[in-house]
């Protein structure tokens, strides 16, 4: 028997899927709506009265509290229930570069959706940095007793220190304050100690004190590894929602300089429909890029950060391309001609020039290259010519035929990098391919790949090639993107998406109570439209096996550049 005949028969008979089905149509408007939909399913906090994804509910509606700070809202980076920064940060840029390049491409109410999304992250990114010189440490004191008066002392360890005094739970009866204080929420600063008096039962008394440093920026919140060792949904969480923040002592440049790149970026996504918010995040866009450079580290290098974000996102590249990143698009969003000399000036020390094939969440070299490269190209700055050098030779290592060494393709022609979720690789070069694309056109250059001039054309349609297979044009006829055509994968690894939806079933389901639903082998009973999974692996097989996260779990980075690519072509179905 061939081998296609046995894929054939493999197919049909362990996985359901319709095998080799040829389409002579994609819809990619269609595309692009489920894939902005996707994000609505992947957020936390209060949702809205429109949200769209009925099946989810408000979730991680304390996250931040025992930091006195609201850190609610955000998206949850994947099947889990965390909120991690770096990621989230990246998701969001990407989402925003799709808005910049072509967002004009969009019909008006995908663009306005893209918008939405985009603002879901960037009001959360905000808070992560709306107080840029504290660390907050909460303390409780809970009194019991016949209502006698009951005090208490709290000794400050820094005379620098801030406290702020609340209660809770019980009402006044007389009160009294050494030394003298403005009561509740307001507060009292540099005290040697505090003393305070309450006569009712059962009263909860809450003292937050803050000390001054030169900055604090939270990661995430969540324990991954508790809440990875349960199955429930993220309305029914119960697990630690540790906050994760770093400081000038503990820094995380990576972080940071990507946080700014997303403030930046989605300024100029905003800026034509509301200059006040735009206004808005491009001004702490600088005041995190600042913190980025002026306390230079990785996160990943901090002992306390590390236990809680390895192995799922360390950052391995080092933290000296989100600086760049993070300068490049302060200055396409301010025209502030200090962000040219910084990147002319920093290049060679930050490593611009090195050419790392790969471009992602931990990684920006190539969209650095591509970004920087329309300064040269627009005739700007002729100084910054080695990052378009770097660009061109990022592109001709795309190009199949090219005499230059170039990435490896699966046999179905699907750009693969080990370590799992692929499809994140390829919607990330497809983007920039329809970028740099764009770019070239606009002086109508070619790339120079050695043996041959690569044209914008020949780029576009190496894009093509790769959105044509995640949408269903590959050896397994399967769409990769949830809800799209009639074939598509039934068991992501998802939590939300494969417990029953808190609409139907508003009982608590507890951590391990979900086993059974991961263990099923049936489809999950929440469709999360337009999520796309981490793919098929270098021999084009996916096994729609819920357990094998590295195959079917969705991420929003994979999604957000999607977007981009997908009103492109949306728009240019075939492209010239």
């Amino acid at each position: 028997m061939r081998p296609s005949s046995l894929l054939f028969l493999y197919l049909i008979f362990f996985h359901g899927f319709s095998p080799l089905v040829e389409s002579s149509y994609l819809d990619y408007t269609d595309a692009l709506s489920k894939s902005i939909l996707f994000f609505e399913g992947q957020r936390s906090g209060f949702l809205p009265q429109d949200q769209r994804i009925g099946w989810r509910g408000n979730s991680g509606l304390s996250d931040g509290w025992m930091y006195n700070t609201d850190l609610t809202g955000g998206y949850y980076d994947a099947g889990d229930n965390v909120k991690f920064g770096f990621p989230m940060a990246f998701t969001t840029t990407m989402l925003a570069w799709s808005v910049i390049e072509f967002g004009d491409l969009m019909p008006p109410n995908e663009l306005r959706n893209a918008l939405v999304a985009i603002r879901w992250a960037t009001d959360y990114l905000l808070k992560t940095v709306s107080q840029p010189n504290r660390i907050f440490v909460q303390f409780t004191a809970i009194y019991v007793g016949n209502g006698s008066n009951h005090g208490c002392r709290f000794q400050t360890e820094l005379p620098s220190a801030n406290l702020t005094f609340s209660f809770s739970g019980c009402a006044f009866g007389s009160r009294s304050w050494e030394p003298t204080l403005n009561w509740m929420g307001q507060v009292y600063r540099s005290p040697s100690s505090l003393m305070f008096h309450i006569d009712r039962i059962g009263c909860v008394a809450s003292l937050t004190r803050s000390f001054l440093t030169q900055s604090m920026l939270p990661l995430k919140v969540g324990d991954p590894n508790i809440d990875h060792s349960c199955w429930e949904r993220p309305e029914d969480m119960d697990t630690a929602r540790s906050v994760y923040a770093v400081d000038a002592p503990n820094p995380a440049s990576d972080v940071a300089g990507e946080t700014a790149a997303a403030l930046a970026a989605s300024s100029m996504a905003f800026r034509s429909v509301d200059a006040g918010y735009a206004d808005t995040l491009l001004r702490n866009a600088v005041q995190a890029f600042q913190f980025a450079d002026n306390f230079r580290g990785a996160y990943s290098d901090n002992a306390h950060i590390r236990d809680g974000a390895c192995p799922f996102y360390c950052d391995f590249s080092g933290y000296q391309d989100e600086l760049l990143w993070g300068a490049a698009w302060l200055r396409r969003a301010s025209q502030d001609n200090s962000y040219l000399s910084y990147l002319e000036n920093n290049g060679k020390t930050l490593g611009a020039d090195d050419n790392i094939n790969e471009f992602g969440w931990d990684n920006k070299h190539a969209g650095l290259n591509v970004l920087v490269s329309k300064e040269v190209l627009d005739g700007t700055m002729y100084t910054l010519e080695s990052y378009k050098a770097s660009a061109d030779s990022f592109m001709c290592t795309l190009i199949p035929d090219s005499s230059s060494s170039h990435i490896e393709y699966t046999p179905g022609g699907l750009i693969y990098k080990p370590g799992g979720s692929n499809l994140q690789h390829a919607t990330t070069i497809s983007f920039i391919l329809l970028v740099y694309a764009k770019y070239l056109d606009r002086t109508t250059q070619t790339v120079n790949c050695g043996n041959e001039f690569v044209s914008p054309v020949l780029l576009r349609m190496q894009a093509k090639k790769q959105v044509d297979y995640i949408l269903g044009e590959n050896p397994m006829g399967l769409s990769y993107m949830v809800g799209y055509s009639n074939y598509f994968p039934q068991r992501i690894h998802h939590r939300g998406s494969s417990l029953p939806s808190v609409k139907d079933h508003p009982e608590f389901i507890a951590c391990k109570d979900g086993s059974i639903y991961f263990n099923s082998t049936n489809p999950n009973p929440n469709v999360l439209v337009g999520a796309i999974v981490g793919g098929p692996g270098e021999d084009d097989v996916y096994g729609d096996d819920r357990a094998d996260f590295r195959k079917s779990e969705p991420t929003t980075y994979i999604n957000a550049p999607f977007v981009g690519a997908l009103a492109y072509f949306a728009a240019n179905p075939n492209p010239s």
